[in-house]
């Protein structure tokens, strides 16, 4: 655990990407097996132990001080691994060897749940505060050290000099600690084979488009398509087999079976998932809010399935019947998707439109009407594209459309995770609606209504400043969270606007993030929420 302590204590003060990945290259290149297979798995979410859970943390805690204490260091550290392994006082006498990280994973697997309490604590009483606290982020899952599965893959592609994309192609047929992929990478192996039917394929991505190069580019060689309002998603089916991955290569195909219960084929298939349902000409695009309150469920119910049914909207086909096609063009794979899905149309299916254009001026045109539309915008993609994974200079470009904005007040806060425990950086804002007395027949003041949170588009100088404000701006308490005076109106950026049952104020936003502070502005300037309902699609 040491030597994994000293790599995630050092990952969690550098913010540096190359840094990050130096760290995550020596360490694996310098720690034994299994060890570092576990590390990796950790480090890209890929880790479960399900018998440790976050309740039983907290009941060590409590019992090291009291249940008050425990709660007001919590709320004073924000982060419960952080919190705990400050308060533990090690048992008298307790001077056993630390375990290794491979003594944790296997031993937590292997152990009934009424063990790992006791388990957890011998281990405690071994280690020092940096070794308590990798030990307990590494058990809650939740690490917060500024790296993400890809950037972990990625240090793991440089130490065995191969493209990251080599990695992902077999990552879903492996199991952690991973002893063929490092032999692979390090020893000269076989590189491991997944089975084609249920590994992800690193998905081409878009460039955003800089408006000034349209001049120099011939619109007859590229494509339009609209950019709709989901989740990227890649469905990867064949003989008994099928799934659906996000972007990220996360399988959701648990969250979905309205969707897996009709991928009945063998193909692998890039598309965009929705929330659709019945309308005047066929399907009516959901907003994104309703699709959201579909994302990362461990359990769908049969209501959610009737009020949000899921759809996919295909934009590509990767293999067909075990044919890899990536390397034809789009224009040819385009002609594969539209004969593939004439053979047998499927519920929960059908085909992104290509636009007809003649010129930019005329794609720029449409593209003024994507709000009106509900789409993000268009994508543009050149015709004689191969299928590439990343982002690929000058074969796909993201044109999406303009944001919105208005200024609200900020009305609470609370502290983040990670680096941002010390701070309050989470902040719930709000925007002006009228109020009347009863019985009164036309306003008679205003009030404040939270519209939506935001945690980022402000620098780490004006996290300072915010988080200076808080404190000495705070008229309430609610366990993390501070009530402050209504006196600091901030700009917010967002995408859209939706209406929401589940939010007071009627709407939900899409995508919000600070883009200006407005030190300058009396609160009672910011905007109306009727500004927001009248930006609503």
């Amino acid at each position: 655990m040491r030597r994994f302590a000293a790599l995630l204590d050092a990952l969690s003060f550098q913010p540096a990407r190359n840094a990050k990945l130096r760290l995550i290259e020596d360490y694996l290149r310098s720690t034994p097996d299994p060890d570092r297979g576990y590390a990796l798995a950790a480090l890209t979410g890929a880790l479960s132990l399900a018998n440790a859970k976050p309740a039983i943390l907290r009941s060590l805690g409590q019992a090291a001080t009291d249940d008050v204490l425990f709660h007001m260091s919590y709320d004073y550290v924000g982060d419960l691994a952080e919190t705990l392994a400050l308060v533990w006082r090690n048992a008298s006498g307790a001077n056993a060897e630390p375990p290794s990280l491979t003594a944790v994973v296997e031993t937590l697997r292997a152990a009934p749940k009424r063990d790992v309490p006791q388990l957890i604590s011998g281990w405690l009483d071994t280690l020092d505060a940096t070794g308590r606290w990798a030990l307990l982020k590494l058990i809650t899952g939740a690490l917060r050290v500024g790296v993400s599965a890809r950037l972990a893959k990625t240090a793991l592609a440089h130490v065995g000099n191969v493209p990251v994309e080599d990695i992902e192609e077999i990552w879903h047929a492996l199991e952690p600690p991973y002893p063929e992929l490092f032999a692979w990478l390090l020893q000269g192996g076989e590189r491991p084979e997944a089975a084609a039917a249920v590994s992800f394929r690193p998905l081409m991505l878009a460039q955003p488009l800089d408006e000034a190069e349209l001049p120099a580019m011939d619109p007859a060689e590229y494509r339009a398509e609209w950019k709709w309002d989901g989740i990227r998603v890649q469905i990867v089916a064949g003989g008994a087999e099928r799934r659906m991955f996000s972007r990220a290569a996360e399988d959701v195909s648990a969250a979905f079976p309205d969707i897996m219960a009709v991928t009945d084929f063998s193909a692998v298939l890039d598309g965009e998932l929705l929330v659709a349902r019945p309308g005047d000409n066929g399907i009516a695009i959901a907003p994104f809010n309703d699709l959201q309150q579909r994302l990362n469920r461990k359990a769908v119910t049969k209501k959610m399935l009737d009020e949000s049914p899921a759809h996919v909207r295909l934009y590509d086909i990767l293999f067909e019947d075990g044919e890899d096609l990536r390397g034809l063009s789009f224009d040819e794979r385009r002609m594969r998707l539209e004969a593939w899905y004439a053979k047998a149309p499927r519920p929960r299916f059908d085909i992104s439109p290509l636009i007809d254009f003649k010129s930019w001026d005329e794609l720029a045109k449409l593209r003024e009407g994507a709000r009106a539309a509900s789409v993000e915008g268009l994508m543009i993609k050149r015709g004689a594209s191969p299928y590439l994974a990343g982002r690929a200079k000058g074969h796909w470009f993201k044109w999406k459309r303009d944001t919105l904005s208005v200024d609200a007040v900020v009305m609470y806060a609370q502290r983040g995770h990670g680096k941002r425990s010390s701070f309050y950086s989470d902040f719930t804002f709000g925007c002006w609606r009228p109020v009347s007395d009863p019985g009164a027949e036309a306003p008679t003041g205003r009030e404040l209504v939270p519209v939506g949170k935001a945690y980022s588009g402000f620098t780490d100088e004006e996290l300072k400043k915010l988080d200076k404000f808080v404190r000495d701006h705070t008229i309430e308490r609610f366990g993390p969270v501070r009530e402050v005076e209504r006196k600091l109106v901030v700009e917010i950026e967002f995408d859209a606007v939706q209406r929401s049952t589940r939010h007071k104020s009627g709407v939900a936003m899409r995508f919000p993030r600070f883009h200006r502070i407005r030190w300058d502005k009396p609160a009672d300037e910011a905007d109306e929420l009727e500004t927001l309902v009248k930006m609503i699609e």
